[in-house]
């Protein structure tokens, strides 16, 4: 009988022991299929974010493409509304008696360490009209264009003894920003068609933006 019970115990022994093998095993390939699973998945997200970054890169590039061509529009249409108003600023100013006898394009110079440009300057011998042009103005392009033409005098010495006046034009704009401009004593030039066209009434005086201009005004003399 103790014979019976001692391979009964070593036969149970032997199974529990190829269960837990079983079980290792089992545990030991589970494992291994996770982990498989987890780099799969791991691969599978750098893959991913891989192709988020080429589709990131290609939207910068398009954008960049899209900025480019946007410029390369506005400053070629900027330069057919300078070579527009141009052509039609001696008649206007001269309606405007302004007997301009002179036009020059565009200048630029470097003063005080900024840069400053200037679309076109027409002139005669007392008086000088700065234009901006621009496809689309706004107050913010005004306000900054007072800024320069208030320095006008000084970065270009040769002008410091005239009166210098100030004249915007453009394609669009807001009605708001036109008034705005009237107000600063800015001339405003509308490009339509192939004219150029000052808006100011006959009540409108430009303003000297040149505050070194000599007074004219003679004193009376006391008799």
């Amino acid at each position: 009988m103790r014979k019976t019970n001692k391979s009964s115990s070593d036969l149970n022994f032997e199974k529990i022991w190829s269960l837990f093998q079983e079980s290792e095993k089992r545990l030991r390939e589970t494992e291994r299929i996770i982990k498989e699973a987890f780099q799969e998945t791991d691969r599978k997200f750098q893959e991913t974010d891989r192709k988020f970054q080429e589709t990131d890169r290609r939207f910068q590039e398009t954008d960049k493409k899209i900025r480019q061509l946007e410029n390369l529009f506005v400053g070629q249409w900027g330069k057919l509304i300078e070579a527009l108003v141009e052509g039609e600023l001696i008649r206007i100013l001269r309606e405007r008696n302004i007997n301009v006898i002179g036009i020059a394009p565009g200048r630029y110079k470097i003063f005080e360490g900024k840069e400053y440009e200037f679309d076109i300057i027409a002139e005669n011998g007392d008086e000088v009209v700065v234009v901006e042009v621009k496809t689309s103005l706004s107050q913010k392009d005004i306000d900054h264009f007072i800024d320069k033409l208030k320095k006008f005098h000084l970065i270009f010495p040769e002008y410091k003894n005239r009166k210098i006046y100030g004249a915007v034009a453009y394609i669009r704009t807001h009605p708001e920003t036109t008034k705005y401009a009237y107000r600063k004593g800015l001339f405003v030039i509308r490009a339509v068609g192939e004219n150029a066209k000052i808006l100011n009434d006959s009540k409108f005086k430009p303003q000297n933006f040149n505050i070194q201009y000599p007074s004219k005004k003679s004193k009376k003399t006391k008799k």
